[in-house]
């Protein structure tokens, strides 16, 4: 199991496969809005259903709503069966390669990266913040 934490001046990218094109694209993305990123290949690394829970409620979806409905392991695993939350967030920990596309968290807030350019929302959110402390905020007129 992983002990990922979410930490503030972290950008957290989140994805399954890091060597597609919308992987590549949005991790290139995601260095552009912060200088410390920290990657979870879910190829390699395990989220607990407690860690999906906190992502999908930041992501403000329902679990299913991030899974590849294309997939041939949803159509027999999920479609047509009635799943309780918990149960969604146990198929994500048991079969992370369902996620759909990456995510991103950063400063608290997360953005399901469906296009690459969709983690570019997260330094529009960030900016606008008022919850970042004066010495840790990012300086643009650099």
């Amino acid at each position: 199991m992983s002990s990922i934490q979410f930490h503030p001046n972290e950008l957290l990218l989140i994805y399954n496969d890091p060597n597609t094109t919308t992987g590549k694209q949005t991790r290139a993305y995601a260095k552009s809005v912060s200088n410390n990123v920290n990657e979870v290949d879910l190829s390699n690394v395990k989220l607990t259903t407690t860690l999906w829970k906190e992502i999908v409620n930041k992501l403000k979806v329902h679990p299913e709503d991030i899974m590849n409905k294309e997939s041939q392991e949803y159509r027999e695993k999920i479609q047509g069966n009635n799943f309780t939350m918990d149960g969604l967030l146990q198929v994500l920990a048991q079969s992370p390669q369902l996620l759909r596309a990456p995510i991103a968290i950063y400063h608290n807030n997360a953005v399901f990266c469906q296009k690459p350019t969709d983690i570019l929302k997260l330094e529009d959110q960030s900016r606008g913040s008022n919850k970042v402390p004066p010495h840790l905020r990012r300086d643009y007129n650099d």
